[in-house]
């Protein structure tokens, strides 16, 4: 067990130094470095142990393998943002955004919103990667705090998610202890109804004494139509995007058609705008709209100068800056698909699961075991995955319905995921929505209030089905 947790020690000491040493600036390389230290670290653990080069060089290759989609669909949300920016879509989100939502209610409204979306979608991360932009957008104007904004983006967004029968984790962790789908999402409701209602009580009551003045949005809403063309044609983006969701068109070929109408629309609505902008950077370019265009898809909106607080709103953006997080990805999935392989990860939760007396135990050790396989593994699917295989028997043995099982493992696998910095979900929050992973977490109420509920309910016996009850 020594030898198997030294990885992990080192693991937390180097982060712990890079953070000291480097600042906001850990993620930016340092961190990385740390995960490829330790990954080599738990590669010397697995040849100790007997273990060959190619089942060590498999479990990496596996895990990243894994995580191929999450990054293509990460580099093609920072696309859509692009062109999502130079063809209006955002600003028009943020112009008539703020004249409809009011900031006495508007970090309940965003949760609201966002879980309205992601039940239809059955995706955080496309809720997040255009609503949420918008979102973000609009309490800048209004200058309330980005992190709290976050925070309610993210609750709302997995609320839905957790909830859609269209979600890939939902369906994940109903397939991975064998109950069926739809009786899985009707035993989440006793937990996931509770803590979201919790949630919005709590952002109801976060103060906005900061909130913007109306003089100071009307001279914001003056600066975006003198910039862009904002009419309700700029929507039509976000109007297809909900439409092929709803059609159930898979997550990545819809922002790639999404990212393909914004250009569309820039082009034929915004030329100005693209013209500028390649001009800015290329005085002479004998294709200012095509170079435009090209700039906003690869390297996002650069506002041109003097326009002020407004470039704060729209500078952002573009394949490039989704580089960095798929860096941090990378490098967390070779960590994960070693300490896989080797056991390790298997071996802690086992040692989890000797500890356990009681119902309440199992249960705690479950929400425990869905959030280390998030560290350590980086990854939601498997910390759903492994955590619901090697926890199956227990709850059989305790004659307990596998339905408490995938309930528990949502609660903590699926919703804890976005709460590490270097996880594939909390990577993805932080490049999309512009705010560091460990700044939102304490404002993802949602996120941590389930959780905890589910562990309350375990110790006070409350929705825990016996056996009998299990529909396969």
């Amino acid at each position: 067990m020594l030898l198997s947790l030294a990885p992990i020690a080192l693991l937390v000491a180097l982060l712990f130094a890079s953070v000291t040493l480097f600042g906001s600036d850990a993620s930016y390389g340092p961190n990385q470095l740390a995960l490829i230290i330790s990954s080599a670290a738990t590669m010397l653990v697995g040849w100790h142990r007997g273990m060959s080069w190619q089942a060590i060089k498999d479990g990496m290759v596996g895990a990243i393998t894994v995580s191929i989609m999450p990054m293509m669909i990460l580099l093609s949300v920072g696309a859509l943002i692009g062109s999502w920016i130079v063809s209006g879509t955002v600003p028009g989100m943020i112009y008539y955004g703020v004249e409809l939502l009011d900031p006495g209610f508007f970090y309940a409204a965003s949760a609201v919103i966002c879980a309205l979306a992601s039940i239809s979608l059955g995706s955080s991360w496309t809720v997040a990667g255009t609503l949420g932009i918008g979102l973000m957008g609009i309490a800048t104007t209004y200058s309330l705090s980005p992190a709290v904004t976050a925070g309610a983006v993210i609750s709302g967004a997995y609320f839905g998610d957790k909830l859609s029968p269209l979600s890939d984790t939902t369906n994940l962790a109903a397939a991975a202890v064998s109950v069926d789908l739809f009786e899985h999402i009707k035993n989440m409701l006793w937990t996931t109804i509770p803590a979201f209602i919790a949630t919005l009580v709590v952002f109801s009551l976060i103060g906005n004494d900061g909130a913007a003045t109306p003089d100071n949005i009307a001279v914001i809403r003056s600066a975006l139509s003198a910039q862009f063309v904002i009419s309700p044609w700029v929507l039509s983006p976000l109007v297809l995007m909900l439409a092929l969701m709803f059609w159930r068109v898979p997550a990545y070929p819809a922002i790639l058609i999404c990212t393909l109408a914004g250009s569309l629309l820039a082009a034929s609505l915004q030329g100005d705008v693209v013209r500028e902008l390649a001009l800015g950077a290329y005085p002479g370019s004998p294709t200012p709209l095509i170079q435009g265009l090209w700039m906003a898809l690869c390297s996002g909106y650069q506002s041109p100068e003097g326009i002020g607080e407004i470039s704060k709103l729209l500078d952002k953006g573009g394949l490039v800056s989704m580089l960095n997080t798929i860096f941090l990805i990378l490098t967390a999935m070779t960590f994960g698909g070693v300490l896989d392989s080797t056991g390790i990860l298997r071996q802690l939760l086992n040692r989890v699961l000797g500890e356990v007396k009681r119902t309440g135990d199992l249960i705690l050790a479950t929400v425990g075991g869905g959030f280390v396989a998030n560290v350590l593994a980086a990854d939601q699917f498997l910390a759903i995955t492994v955590p619901g295989r090697l926890f199956t028997p227990a709850y059989d043995d305790r004659g307990l319905n596998r339905l408490s099982l995938s309930r528990t493992l949502e609660d903590s696998a699926t919703l804890t995921s976005v709460l590490v910095p270097w996880n594939t979900c909390g990577a993805f929050m932080a490049a999309t929505l512009g705010v560091a992973t460990l700044d939102y977490a304490p404002y993802a109420l949602f996120n941590l209030i389930c959780p905890l509920l589910a562990v309350i309910f375990g110790y006070l016996m409350i929705a825990q089905p016996r056996v009998a009850a299990i529909s396969t």
